[in-house]
């Protein structure tokens, strides 16, 4: 096993442990809203233990909501509030496998039906079965290459 694919099954295995929060709902009102009112800590304590004011509580809480609030400031409040702030991406497609799977798919069947369309062209039609087989071989290489192409 090459490194590159160490490092790629290492990564995809860190990134499935955070796929279960794929269908946390985030509050209306925001995280660090709902938590404080959730905690019963006003603006006034919260302001006071990040060491800032009430005005500036309140504006985090507006970036929060907007998307505009930064990691830095997230950890911040993470620590006042004796929390661990945990971010990272999960894959629409469940894994990166799957992801790399359905791009090599799309790329495979790109080349192999243009390849497909000239030989039609030059009446050396293949039949619909060795297409099929073709671009499952193809997008095997493709997955075992991972060409920079991959993610034109």
């Amino acid at each position: 096993m090459g490194k590159k694919s160490l490092l790629f099954q290492q990564l995809n295995r860190r990134l499935l442990s955070f796929a279960t929060l794929n269908n946390v709902a985030i509050p209306a009102s925001g995280w660090i809203k709902a938590i404080r009112n959730g905690l019963g800590m006003s603006m006034k304590q919260l302001a006071d233990k990040l060491s800032i004011s009430k005005q500036a509580v309140l504006a985090m809480e507006k970036r929060e909501a907007d998307g505009s609030i930064t990691i830095k400031s997230l950890r911040e409040l993470g620590r006042v509030l004796d929390m661990e702030l945990v971010y990272g991406f999960v894959p629409n497609d469940g894994s990166l496998e799957a992801m790399v799977e359905k791009k090599a798919n799309e790329l495979a069947t790109k080349i192999v039906l243009r390849t497909s369309n000239s030989m039609k062209l030059e009446d050396q039609e293949n039949s619909k079965e060795r297409i099929e087989m073709a671009i499952k071989e193809r997008a095997e290489e493709i997955k075992r290459e991972m060409p920079k192409i991959l993610w034109d």
